[in-house]
């Protein structure tokens, strides 16, 4: 199953549980709020998830004078992908993530 499946399957039973809550805490116009309250969910969720992730991880964008950077640019570049933003994570555990909607969108964190 592929992820974009797989994402639009969360999303649904995400919105369908929201909806459910809200008609049995209102009727219809619980439903209704639940309908509206899970339509500006999923759009927060798919516009902006990786800025949240970022921020999250207190991830700060490094140029392309940085060693990462410029591995992570040799990478896109073989493989034939659009250079993502690259970020810093500042953890003393090892970490490191890809995030963002699509490939014009992608950032990489580590």
């Amino acid at each position: 199953m592929s992820n974009v499946i797989k994402t639009a399957l969360l999303l649904g039973v995400l919105s369908a549980l929201l909806m459910g809550i809200g008609q049995a805490l209102g009727g219809a116009q619980g439903l209704l709020l639940g309908f509206m309250f899970a339509v500006v969910t999923n759009f927060g969720s798919y516009w902006f998830s990786d800025k949240i992730v970022l921020s999250m991880y207190s991830a700060q964008e490094v140029g392309p004078d940085h060693r990462l950077y410029q591995v992570v640019s040799r990478l896109a570049n073989r493989s034939g992908l659009p250079m993502p933003r690259v970020y810093i994570i500042p953890e003393l555990s090892p970490n490191a993530f890809a995030t963002g909607r699509n490939p014009h969108h992608a950032a990489v964190a580590a």
